[in-house]
């Protein structure tokens, strides 16, 4: 009898041992954004991402996912809630912290992002080390991505070219939404998309600059009218978004599952991400036709008159920047995405 209370108090211990070890191997990661749980950001793209890191971590790895800033703070808050570990993996968007990110500019320009979600996403993750990272030591960037690209989105005016936005308010998402808009001749009016739906029904803009996959989360078939891009889906350049760790969080973590995170945000996943987004644009403005709404596409003719426009934007920016290359982001840039738009 003695014996067996003795072996039995010898595997409670071991028992007790072996859980505390794989206590110690579990970690657990807030995930904080600002769209709602309804977002196709939300649902198709960081709750399937977050799942498969769990997944591939054996559960050693568990990511709580709070949308609509429901951890506290404002969207222009995400990036230095992270980096100051308040969160500890946030999804933001880079133009919600303007300055901080101006290499990573390069990509939302008109006529260097025109419709190739996927081949953005690959060219920044290629001239990540080389380009962008000094703008990112404060964190660990695990992806960063693009949507599908600036359409306009217009309350009661149908635009058709340059002439038809000046003097306009437009809804813009950073510094480089400022200059498109800016070059059209309109105002533009920054503001995180949350606060769209209300400045579009007072009358504070008259339209935005934003894709089309924001149409259902935020219902703005009830406030527009014009969904409008130019062909091939060609749009006024774009925005970039980053998916980042706190620095010290990704330190703690051991090589395995560093190395989970890594192979489940790669290349493959970035084209994933670019279908994801390209799906959600396309039932967004499926959406807003079938509620009666009008699809405007641009003619190549009415789509090149806006480009002419735009060029000055590219030379402006380039300008604007004088601590680093930016002419040489932008033809690296316009490079790679031109190799992996052709599939290599």
């Amino acid at each position: 009898m003695r014996r067996t209370i003795l072996a039995a108090a010898a595997g409670a211990v071991a028992a007790t041992l072996l859980s505390g070890a794989a206590l110690a191997q579990d970690f657990t990661f807030t995930l904080h954004h600002f769209l709602g749980p309804k977002a196709p950001a939300h649902t198709k793209m960081l709750v399937p991402w977050a799942k498969r890191i769990e997944d591939a971590s054996n559960g050693r790895i568990k990511i709580e996912i709070y949308p609509s800033m429901s951890l506290g703070g404002s969207p222009p808050q995400l990036f230095r809630q992270v980096a100051d570990g308040v969160v500890d993996i946030v999804w933001t968007v880079n133009g919600y912290t303007p300055g901080l990110f101006p290499r990573s500019e390069a990509f939302e320009l008109p006529t260097v992002f025109t419709n190739d979600i996927a081949a953005t996403n690959l060219a920044m993750r290629a001239m990540f080390d080389d380009y962008l990272a000094p703008e990112y030591e404060a964190v660990h960037v695990l992806f960063l991505h693009v949507h599908a690209g600036q359409a306009l989105q217009m309350a009661s005016k149908e635009v058709n070219g340059p002439d038809d936005t000046k003097g306009l308010k437009l809804r813009v998402p950073g510094p480089t939404g400022n200059a498109v808009v800016e070059a059209m001749g309109a105002t533009p009016v920054t503001m995180p998309v949350p606060d769209l739906p209300q400045s579009l029904s007072t009358g504070a803009v008259d339209g935005a600059l934003i894709p089309f996959e924001i149409i259902p989360p935020l219902q703005l078939q009830e406030t527009t009218k014009y969904q409008i891009e130019g062909p091939d889906n060609e749009r006024f350049g774009t925005t970039t978004f980053q998916v980042s760790m706190n620095k010290a969080k990704w330190d703690g973590l051991p090589d395995d599952l560093k190395k989970v995170f890594t192979d489940n945000s790669g290349e493959a996943w970035l084209k994933e991400v670019a279908k994801i987004w390209r799906d959600a644009d396309n039932a967004g403005i499926k959406m807003a036709v079938d509620s009666g709404n009008e699809h405007v596409v641009l003619s190549r003719e009415e789509m090149q008159d806006f480009n002419a426009d735009l060029l000055p934007v590219v030379e402006q920016w380039i300008s604007e920047h004088k601590d680093f290359d930016a002419r040489e982001i932008v033809a690296k840039a316009k490079d790679e995405i031109a190799h992996y738009k052709s599939g290599d």
